[in-house]
């Protein structure tokens, strides 16, 4: 397994991932996203595993962009929008390979062991 997890400082539930996985004793890389991003390969990855662009944004960010993302046209703006500004991602973002899941999911987390 090769785990990722993209997440906040401050994300009650990017710590619950991390927690479940140490738990485990299972090694992961943890990548504070709003710091550092996401590079376009990973993102088209884990758009891919997730089933759409929609399912990424935060809904409940209190950042002023979260707010115009619902009124841009056209998911390549969307996405622009996202990479630029990465704060806007629902986290944690959990990979392992091809795999991905969004928030905290450790039913299907119980099936990549």
């Amino acid at each position: 397994m090769n785990i990722q997890i993209f997440g906040k400082a401050k994300c009650f539930d990017t710590k619950k991932a991390e927690r479940y996985f140490k738990e485990r004793k299972i090694k992961f890389q943890s990548i504070d996203v709003a710091k550092y991003g996401m590079s376009k390969g990973e993102f088209n990855s884990v758009k891919t595993a997730v089933g759409g662009l929609d399912k990424l944004i935060d809904e409940n960010s209190t950042d002023s962009d979260a707010m115009l993302l619902k009124y841009l046209a056209g998911n390549e703006a969307k996405e622009q929008k996202l990479l630029e500004n990465p704060k806007l991602f629902k986290t944690p973002i959990v990979r392992n390979g091809k795999q991905a899941t969004i928030g905290y999911q450790p039913d299907i987390w119980k099936t990549w062991e």
